[in-house]
C-alpha cells in the first residue's frame, strides 16, 4: 500500500513538472529595425564662378547744369520737365531784344571801321605814289602807312565785337549741353537771369548707361590675391569682371555690365576700396541715387562643390555635413563654406568627389549609425502614407 502511494505521488510530481515546462515558451530572438532611409546627392567638384553680393548706389554717367550765360528776362520754357532731351535741343528762351540791338550797334561800328580803313588805304597808296616821284617826304609816307595799319586793326577789332555779339545773341536760346533726362525748372518765366552770375535753370543727367558705385573690404581683396597665388582662384582682369544687378528676392534682374574703375586708395573710415561699374539702362528704369543689390563676379574657383543649404548644418565649431560612407554608416564631415550661390553653399574644403551627402532625412540619423542611402527624390513613401483606393472601385 505504501509502495503504491509512493508511486502515485511520484507520477503526479512528474506530470506537474512536464505541465509546467509545456506552459513556458522559448524566448524569441529580438528583431533589429531596418536602417532609416535618407536622400543623398553625390558630391562632384566643378569650376564655380567667384561671386560676392554687395550693395551699391546708382549715379548718372554725366551730369550737366543748364545755366543762363547772358543777362536777360526768361521768356519761355520749351521742354517738358522730366523728359529725355537731345544735345543741342532748345530748353529755354531769354528775351533777345537787348542783345539783338547790341549786335546791330557792333555791326555799325564794323561798317565805320571798314570805311575808315578803306580811306586810309587810299591815302597811303597816294602817298607812296607821290613819294616815288620825290614830291613827298618820308615822314608823311610813314604817317599815312601808320594810319592804314591802325584802321586795319580797328576793322579786326570791330569784327571780333560783332562775332561776340552774335554769340551772346545765340545764348538767348538756352540749349542742352548733353543728351539725357531733364530735371525740374529752377527759375520761372519773367525772372531776370544771368545778371551777376550764370543762373541755374535746370540739370540734365545721362542715365543710359548708368554707374553703379559700391565698395569691397580690403581684407577680402587680400584673401582673393592669396588664393590666386596658390592657384585656388583664377582672378579676372578688371575690365572682364562682371557686375550683375539683383532684384529684391536675390534673382538676377537681367541688367549686367563691367567693372570700369577701382580706386587705388583704401577709405580710412571704412577699410574698403571704392569700385564702380557701368551698366546699360535702355529703359531708364534705373535712377540716380537708387540703392541696388550687386553681384560681383571677379573670377573662378578652380575646384569647389555646390551643396544644398538644407544639407549644411552648423554648431559651435562651424559648418558640417553628414555623409553615408561605403560601410553604410553615417559620418560627419567638417567643411569650409563661406559663400552662397542661389540655394547652395559654395564648399571649398572638406569634401571629396563621390561623397554621398545627406540632404533629406537628416533628423533620422546620427554619426556612427547605419543609414540606407537613396538618391534624392527616389525615396519610398512611409508605409502608413500609402494612397487609399479610389472610391467606387471594383468589389470582388
Amino acid at each position: 500500500m505504501k509502495l503504491h502511494s509512493a508511486l502515485t505521488c511520484a507520477g503526479i510530481a512528474a506530470f506537474a513538472v512536464i505541465a509546467t515546462g509545456c506552459g513556458k515558451s522559448q524566448p524569441q530572438q529580438q528583431q533589429q529595425p531596418p536602417p532609416p532611409e535618407v536622400g543623398v546627392v553625390v558630391a562632384k567638384s566643378e569650376v564655380v564662378p567667384l561671386t560676392q553680393d554687395l550693395v551699391g548706389r546708382l549715379s548718372a554717367t554725366r551730369t550737366a547744369d543748364v545755366r543762363a550765360r547772358v543777362p536777360g528776362v526768361l521768356q519761355k520754357r520749351v521742354y517738358t520737365e522730366g523728359s529725355d532731351v537731345k544735345e543741342g535741343q532748345v530748353l529755354f528762351q531769354i528775351d533777345p531784344a537787348p542783345l539783338r540791338a547790341s549786335l546791330n550797334a557792333q555791326q555799325a561800328n564794323l561798317a565805320a571801321a571798314q570805311a575808315t580803313s578803306t580811306n586810309n588805304h587810299l591815302a597811303a597808296e597816294r602817298a607812296r605814289s607821290v613819294a616815288s616821284k620825290g614830291l613827298l617826304s618820308k615822314a608823311d609816307v610813314d604817317n599815312a602807312e601808320a594810319a592804314e595799319r591802325t584802321s586795319l586793326a580797328a576793322v579786326k577789332q570791330a569784327q571780333a565785337n560783332v562775332e561776340s555779339a552774335k554769340i551772346n545773341l545765340g545764348y538767348t536760346n538756352v540749349t542742352a549741353p548733353i543728351s539725357g533726362r531733364s530735371g525740374q525748372q529752377q527759375v520761372t518765366e519773367g525772372a531776370l537771369v544771368g545778371q551777376s552770375d550764370a543762373t541755374l535753370l535746370t540739370t540734365i543727367e545721362q542715365i543710359d548707361p548708368i554707374y553703379v558705385n559700391f565698395s569691397q573690404a580690403v581684407g577680402q581683396i587680400d584673401d582673393l590675391r592669396r588664393a590666386a597665388a596658390k592657384g585656388n582662384v583664377r582672378l579676372a582682369e578688371q575690365e572682364k569682371a562682371k557686375v550683375e544687378l539683383l532684384r529684391a528676392d536675390g534673382t538676377p534682374s537681367g541688367e549686367s555690365g563691367g567693372l570700369d574703375f577701382s580706386d587705388t586708395a583704401v577709405d580710412a573710415s571704412t577699410g574698403a576700396v571704392t569700385l564702380r561699374a557701368i551698366v546699360p539702362n535702355p529703359d531708364h528704369t534705373l535712377l540716380p541715387g537708387q540703392y541696388v543689390n550687386v553681384r560681383l563676379t571677379m573670377g573662378d574657383l578652380a575646384k569647389a562643390w555646390l551643396v544644398s543649404q538644407a544639407a549644411v548644418q552648423r554648431d559651435g565649431t562651424g559648418p558640417y555635413v553628414l555623409v553615408v560612407g561605403s560601410d553604410g554608416n553615417v559620418a560627419q564631415k567638417r567643411i569650409k563654406a563661406d559663400a552662397t550661390q542661389g540655394g547652395n553653399w559654395v564648399v571649398t574644403d572638406g569634401l571629396a568627389d563621390g561623397d554621398q551627402i545627406i540632404v533629406s532625412g537628416i533628423l533620422k540619423v546620427k554619426p556612427g549609425a547605419p543609414a540606407k542611402a537613396t538618391p534624392q527624390g527616389q525615396q519610398q513613401p512611409p508605409a502608413g502614407n500609402a494612397p487609399a483606393p479610389a472610391a467606387g472601385g471594383d468589389k470582388h
